[in-house]
């Protein structure tokens, strides 16, 4: 796998993340740790992402 699909692949995912977080804070009910647990993938995902871009 090249790099710029590496990069397009973890846009998707991160894109992914931040749809289901939506998702999950629309409910009152929703699960805080869930929340954070998803808030923390998705800031790996575009520190990941910001790395790659700059090599």
């Amino acid at each position: 796998m090249n790099l710029n699909s590496r990069i397009t692949e973890l846009q998707r995912k991160h894109m992914r993340l931040a749809q289901e977080v939506e998702i999950v804070q629309k409910y009152p009910s929703a699960d805080h740790l869930q929340v954070a647990e998803l808030k923390k993938k998705k800031l790996l995902l575009k520190e990941e992402i910001s790395r790659l871009s700059g090599m």
